[in-house]
């Protein structure tokens, strides 16, 4: 950790700290052709390219809708290095913190006779034990009392599945919650081996939890009742759920909430889910009850599905949408 400056912004009062963490950050390179097809040469658009991975997409969403957040990434490489110098050109200090190996890059190209979009999504290096430590280390002396961490995206090869209840630890004795968002064997890992203590909010969609729960969830309450049964078994003290086009489903103890987005053409799925988190973890930490950033967050996933290529929500969409994404107890 020497030569590593720790920067500790100071929230408003009354507000809490959001910090997010990359484990595996992308540069993100979005095109498109007039038909994808196998064999010939596809010529393409000049890319759109944007720093990527779930919690870097969670502060970008932050700092759309006038939030701040310290993003810390885990980046190195040429990639790495475009990564930060675009975060920094959107307002964004990141706090780096070396990679075993090369940022990775991926790939989303876009059949305009179709519509349909092809999403190429590369591994990230793999990590070795002290790469983890260093990391657990790192938010252990950024974290506050009252901090709201996102760990939101993939884990890069390596890093054991038990880490998310290991950041959380790490959190807990700083007076700090996680936010979680992964998915894969950690996503399967926190829900059958819950730890002490809980995650704070646990997020996934609507076939992650399909496969957990051994079948698809056809109906609003079926996903509520899953979701409330991970609560009662101290997975989360929250779980969120989304539905896709029905919304997102919300429980807690003594609490089940349901989300209704507005019907919107969907041009991109890409980052709609990092949008909700940003505006969901925005809300909270400016003394939002859970209703009211449910529905911040479904106003701005509906805005990132109508926005193209790897673009997040739009201030101005959020503000229109929110009146129109009713909230209703279930």
């Amino acid at each position: 950790m020497v030569g590593i400056g720790l920067p500790t912004p100071l929230a408003p009062d009354g507000r809490r700290r959001v910090l997010t963490l990359t484990l595996s950050p992308t540069l993100d390179l979005a095109t498109s052709a007039d038909h994808v097809v196998p064999g010939p040469k596809l010529r393409c658009d000049a890319p759109r390219i944007d720093p990527g991975g779930g919690g870097v997409n969670v502060s970008r969403a932050i700092r759309i809708l006038g939030g701040e957040s310290l993003a810390i990434i885990v980046a190195a490489g040429h990639a790495g290095a475009m990564v930060e110098d675009l975060l920094r050109g959107e307002g964004i200090q990141p706090l780096v913190l070396p990679a075993p190996g090369p940022t990775r890059e991926s790939l989303s190209v876009t059949d305009r006779s179709s519509g349909a979009q092809f999403r190429f999504v590369m591994p990230g290096p793999p990590w070795a034990g002290s790469d983890v430590e260093v990391v657990l280390t790192t938010a252990s002396l950024v974290a506050q009392p009252g901090d709201l961490l996102v760990l939101s995206g993939s884990q890069p090869p390596g890093v054991p599945v038990d880490f998310p209840h290991r950041l959380a630890m790490r959190l807990a004795a700083r007076g700090a919650d996680l936010v979680l968002d992964t998915s894969g064997a950690a996503l399967r890992h926190i829900v059958e081996t819950p730890g002490a203590p809980p995650i704070a909010t646990l997020r996934m969609d609507e076939t992650e939890a399909a496969e957990l729960a051994g079948g698809r969830l056809r109906h609003r309450h079926e996903t509520a009742d899953f979701a409330a049964a991970l609560v009662a078994r101290g997975v989360a003290r929250t779980v969120i759920i989304a539905r896709g086009a029905d919304g997102s489903v919300l429980a807690a103890e003594g609490l089940r909430l349901h989300g209704l987005p507005p019907r919107v053409q969907v041009v991109s799925k890409v980052g709609a889910g990092d949008s909700f988190t940003g505006a969901y973890v925005l809300a909270l930490s400016r003394g939002a009850g859970p209703a009211t950033a449910l529905q911040s967050g479904v106003a701005a996933a509906a805005s990132a599905v109508s926005t193209e290529a790897t673009r997040l929500c739009r201030p101005e969409d959020v503000a229109r949408l929110t009146p129109l994404c009713p909230v209703t107890a279930m």
